[in-house]
């Protein structure tokens, strides 16, 4: 049977001689795995397609739960990141987290959504990394049903904590005073990083990028969302960590 639909790339790997077997993720069927036959050959229709992190009209043909790719025609490359090392790296990162959270054959068109609007950040607003970052991975995880409680202090409720910290694990706001008694670790975080969260998750995802924030809160909201999603997936990414070494030799003392 013959389907049409959009899709991104999530993972390519080389099968055989020619062909590629695609991670894609759909507007309407979810996470799939296909195959793209010839897609390595050379003049093939199906190169431009199968690439990582292009955004595609799929024409899939489907057999015994099985997809292959019959035709793809690229809707967007996202050129401002493919041609620069850096965002293609964090471009790789949010593919990987995107990858692990999304199940085979399950609606996730929120997800696709995020991830999309995500790397056209990176390739056109003037954004910094980080924030773009940061941003992406608090708002995927409350997509996936891990939004953090960011009303004020979960213990006396003060809407605007003194001294707060984030707990990572039950992704809740202590103030100074109700601090203990919370398990596992957790990170202070500002005003600003509070504002910025707040926006980031309860704001509207057409303006998720619209904020800055200065140096040292970018720093301490980077920390923070990285340390929630790393805690409440519980596992690490080769992604991030080839995306943390080309940090570490492009921009040495960050």
């Amino acid at each position: 049977m013959l389907s049409v639909t959009k899709g991104l790339v999530l993972r390519e790997v080389g099968y055989k001689e020619s062909d590629k077997i695609l991670t894609v993720l759909t507007a309407d069927g979810g996470k799939q795995t296909v195959r793209a036959r010839g897609c390595r050959r050379k003049g093939s229709p199906l190169a431009a397609g199968a690439q990582l992190l292009v955004y595609s009209e799929l024409t899939l043909f489907s057999y015994k739960d099985r997809y292959t790719l019959n035709a793809a025609e690229p809707l967007e490359l996202f050129w401002g990141v493919r041609q620069d090392v850096d965002k293609l790296a964090l471009g790789s990162y949010f593919a990987e987290v995107v990858e692990t959270v999304c199940e085979e054959n399950i609606p996730a068109q929120p997800v696709l959504s995020h991830i999309l609007n995500a790397l056209y950040a990176l390739a056109q607003l003037p954004r910094p990394a980080a924030l773009i970052k940061a941003a992406f991975e608090l708002k995927l995880m409350s997509l996936i049903g891990y939004e953090p409680l960011l009303e004020g202090c979960l213990v006396c409720g003060t809407p605007e904590p003194q001294d707060a910290r984030f707990l990572l694990l039950e992704g809740q706001l202590r103030c100074g005073k109700c601090r203990a008694g919370g398990e596992g670790r957790s990170m202070p975080i500002s005003p600003a990083v509070l504002a910025a969260m707040r926006h980031v998750v309860y704001g509207n995802p057409k303006h998720l990028y619209s904020f800055a924030l200065e140096e040292g809160a970018l720093k301490q909201f980077s920390r923070v969302c990285e340390g929630f999603l790393l805690t409440q997936l519980d596992r690490g990414f080769h992604t991030l960590d080839f995306y943390r070494q080309l940090e570490a030799l492009t921009h040495p003392g960050t």
